[in-house]
């Protein structure tokens, strides 16, 4: 690696703050290593960017310099660090020498909220795939999306209460896809985004790989602070918002129609526009009457709204397709700025989606079901083994966001690495370090795993909790 010189990573005062807390595990240069690797793991430090100089990190964190330099031997003896010869050190995802699976084995994966596949599913992919003879000759290099497809989603649009036609929509490869186009075409370097913290992590790091300034609101009692809203599009007037309005990920929650009309009033005055994101939008759990799409309450307000969802939470996670609606004008922008980043979705796939699209509810249903099952053994276990956690109840979605009685979120990461559950820190949702005392749960998987996973986590809270250090062979994993 001689002679690559990795772009710059955090600054020593932005490493501390996204380190804050570190020391609940000691001041050691083991407690400093892991911390720094669950910061990478989970995303809140990037791979390929170098780490502050040893002295300079250990001035800012008040350790000696032999503290930082042991913990960055110890991250290189794990794969997470890399010298390179006069350009210091620059992060690293290999895994520990010896250890080809980056950590110890997992039992159970925490990380992702997403159910499995809806075991329906291959019978669409054989109907898809028995069409694919229709389209080989017609199909060519296509921006917005088989016309099939979008009248579908159109048509569904519609059917929930938002008049759309086929020029509304523009299919993507899923919905972080999406936003990134949505970004690509609309967005300028250093425009605000105005956003609820915590958040989606990797509508985060869109916007801030797209060079936006965010604007993070945050949400009491996990939701969102409509006022709070009113008041920041008002003074503020960003360029752009970003919201899941219906079981927010991770937090669960839903706003209420006048909450809806509020934030769209306001956008509409402060000239903002909304990104809604409802990707979760029909995983209720529990029974009630569904919300309308978000956009369809958006009528005389004067607030322009661009929506994304995708079938990645309700059918499966490895079928990428997602979209964008929005007004004709702006799909068409979208379109023409499309071929910078990709060039379009694949055929196969745009047609196992519209040929499962008139049985929707039959998916919705199945979910529903697999949902609430999982929701009763996890909160069953969560209230036996850690009865002194909030848990809240999510009346749909695809996670519990657990509130923790000590700011151990971090500490709790590799501890569950050393008993085999993968799991993401709060930190990873908000920014600066934020949601310590905060843990995602998933409910997507099977319900027994992951109950039993639950009574792993719980057993790694009770190492952290005593203190006690998880083994040195410790590499997280995502």
């Amino acid at each position: 690696m001689v002679g690559m010189t990795p772009p710059p990573g955090p600054s020593a005062p932005q490493l501390a703050r996204l380190l804050t807390g570190w020391r609940s595990d000691g001041t050691s240069a083991r407690a400093l290593a892991e911390r720094i690797g669950v910061l990478l793991e989970d995303g809140r430090l990037s791979a390929g960017r170098r780490l502050p100089a040893e002295r300079v990190l250990a001035a800012e964190l008040g350790v000696s310099r032999t503290t930082v330099t042991a913990a960055y031997g110890l991250l290189r003896d794990r794969g997470r660090l890399v010298s390179l010869q006069g350009s210091g050190s620059a992060l690293a995802l290999g895994a520990a020498p010896g250890d080809p699976g980056g950590g110890a084995p997992a039992v159970a994966d925490l990380s992702k909220a997403i159910p499995p596949a809806w075991p329906a599913l291959p019978e669409y992919v054989a109907v898809a795939a028995a069409r694919l003879p229709e389209v080989l000759d017609a199909a060519t290099l296509d921006y917005a999306g088989l016309t099939e497809l979008r009248e579908g989603l159109a048509a569904r649009y519609t059917d929930r209460g938002l008049p759309t036609g086929p020029d509304h929509v523009l299919v993507t490869n899923g919905a972080q896809h999406g936003i990134g186009l949505v970004l690509h075409a609309l967005l300028h370097r250093a425009d605000r985004v105005v956003v609820d913290v915590p958040s989606y992590p990797h509508a985060l790091d869109a916007f801030r790989a797209a060079g936006a300034r965010t604007v993070p609101l945050a949400m009491p009692d996990a939701r969102p602070d409509v006022a709070e809203w009113e008041r920041v599009l008002a003074r503020t007037r960003p360029e752009f918002a970003y919201l899941m309005p219906d079981f927010h990920n991770p937090t669960g929650s839903s706003l209420d129609e006048e909450e809806r009309r509020r934030i769209l009033r306001a956008a509409g005055a402060a000239g903002t526009v909304l990104i809604v994101d409802e990707t979760s939008a029909e995983l209720a759990i529990d029974p009630a009457a569904p919300h309308p799409p978000f956009a369809a309450l958006a009528v005389g307000t004067g607030a322009r709204v661009v929506t994304v969802g995708s079938v990645n939470k309700t059918v499966w996670h490895g079928l990428r397709i997602g979209w964008v609606r929005a007004d004709p004008r702006t799909v068409a922008a979208i379109a023409a700025a499309r071929p910078a980043r990709d060039l379009g979705t694949p055929v196969l796939d745009q047609l196992v989606v519209a040929a499962l699209l008139p049985d929707v509810q039959r998916v919705l249903a199945d979910r529903a079901v697999q949902l609430r099952a999982t929701r009763a053994a996890v909160l069953d276990r969560l209230r036996a083994d850690l009865p002194d956690w909030r848990v809240p109840v999510p009346s749909g979605g695809l996670s519990i966001w657990a509130g923790l009685p000590e700011a151990r979120s971090s500490l709790l990461v590799p501890a569950a690495a050393a008993v085999g559950v993968r799991i993401v820190a709060g930190p990873r949702f908000g920014v600066d370090g934020a949601f310590e005392r905060n843990l995602r749960i998933p409910i997507g998987g099977a319900p027994a795993a992951t109950a039993a996973a639950v009574g792993l986590l719980a057993e790694a809270w009770r190492r952290t909790a005593a203190g006690l250090h998880v083994p040195e062979a410790f590499a997280p994993v995502l």
